[in-house]
């Protein structure tokens, strides 16, 4: 998805553009998304592509949305040695949006915490059965 910077001005809220296309991070505890419960699919909110299963969050504390896994191919991991550190960025793998960052330390069997920001996800619930 090839976009330009006007396009996505456009296109995203002035908070989803700060952190999906300029690598920015919300505010921890202010996400909309941050207790959601509900089963269903969050989403990529710059180009809707699928990116974590509801079943694959949970509760770290850290004040971001977290997963232990991202549905295959869905994200792409970049290196970021940014701000004095050397992390894992996940960014969209189809519209390489910048989503969070990727840790060691999750609870589940995985080890993985995908530290997502809430603005940088929509929720898509699944219809009842």
């Amino acid at each position: 998805m090839e976009n330009t910077n006007e396009e996505w001005k456009q296109k995203l809220t002035p908070e989803q553009y700060a952190v999906l296309r300029e690598r920015g991070t919300e505010a921890p505890f202010s996400g909309a998304l941050l207790h959601e419960a509900r089963d269903g699919t969050y989403r990529c909110a710059a180009c809707g592509q699928a990116l974590f299963a509801s079943g694959t969050k949970f509760d770290s504390g850290s004040g971001w949305p977290s997963f232990d896994q991202a549905l295959p191919g869905a994200t792409k991991q970049i290196t970021d040695n940014s701000l004095g550190m050397s992390r894992v960025e996940v960014v969209c793998s189809n519209c390489g949006s910048h989503l969070g960052h990727l840790f060691a330390d999750g609870p589940t069997p995985t080890g993985q915490r995908y530290c997502m920001n809430s603005v940088c996800l929509e929720f898509a619930e699944e219809p009842k059965k």
